[in-house]
């Protein structure tokens, strides 16, 4: 009788435990389709974007979209994160003296890792949430499919124009949340000092170096791209209806901020491991 019952109690478990395999494997399984399609879409932008005819009115035009429309938000982000970062920094750097260290300090962090990264955070959360939602309106409405039906080719006049214009303006974008940043950052310091706008940048620009700059510049080229792929995959792969634009939407900025983080790390690593 108590084999019977221990034998009748082990068999939910048993289920339980192969229902939560199943779905782990079944994530391992859609997470490395997921990047197999992700990374055909790559692999097709490339080999299309080198092609004519160049949709170089529609490229502009989503410049204009992408980058000035977003600038904004990230001028707004930049000057408080400069701001916020000195008030915060100057207590510590005070009980050590080394209140003097404070534009040094802060425009090395900006210019090397908290620009960059928040900027593009920013830009993942705007842009990769409105190209996802606008490729996946146009595809459940069939608006691409008609595209194709008139000879157009709709993969370079809606993806190839977004990747590339993403792709070229988070760097200009990240240069202007930079300089930004840094004037929020001399605002922060005159709040309980006095330091000239001379003496501040020559400070500024005094700490600063090559490989401070250039490898902060380059991933933010990477950055602009996965963000701009990213946003297009999901939107032009969208199913499910109107339903499934608020999915692509959401996933779209979910994933594109992961990719910087990811791609952030990866740098990080390259530039200690080149510079040790």
């Amino acid at each position: 009788m108590s084999t019977d019952l221990k034998t009748a109690s082990a068999k939910p478990l048993e289920k339980v435990i192969e229902h939560i395999e199943n779905r782990y494997i079944k994530n391992i399984k859609s997470f490395f389709e997921e990047v197999t399609l992700l990374t055909r879409l790559i692999l097709r932008f490339f080999k299309t974007a080198v092609k004519p005819p160049f949709e170089f009115a529609e490229l502009i035009k989503q410049a204009y979209l992408i980058g000035y429309k977003s600038f904004p938000l990230v001028a707004i982000t930049g000057f408080i994160m400069g701001l916020v970062l000195t008030i915060q920094s100057r207590p510590t750097l005070a009980d050590f003296g080394a209140e003097s260290w404070l534009p040094a300090m802060v425009a090395v962090s900006i210019i090397r890792e908290i620009g960059p990264v928040i900027t593009a955070l920013i830009f993942a959360g705007k842009v990769g949430s409105g190209i996802g939602a606008e490729l996946a309106s146009m595809k459940v409405t069939e608006q691409i499919d008609a595209m194709e039906v008139s000879g157009m080719n709709p993969f370079k006049y809606l993806v190839v124009t977004r990747i590339a214009a993403a792709t070229f303006m988070l760097p200009i974008l990240v240069i202007a949340a930079d300089a930004i940043s840094l004037y929020g950052a001399y605002i922060g310091v005159n709040l309980k000092g006095d330091v000239s706008f001379h003496l501040f940048f020559l400070q500024v620009f005094g700490k600063l170096t090559f490989s401070d700059v250039f490898p902060a510049f380059i991933k933010t080229i990477f950055f602009g791209f996965a963000v701009g792929s990213i946003g297009c995959y999901k939107g032009y792969n969208a199913s499910k209806g109107t339903e499934g634009v608020g999915e692509a939407a959401n996933a779209a900025v979910v994933f594109a901020s992961l990719a910087v983080f990811v791609l952030d790390m990866i740098a990080v690593q390259l530039t200690s491991l080149f510079d040790s």
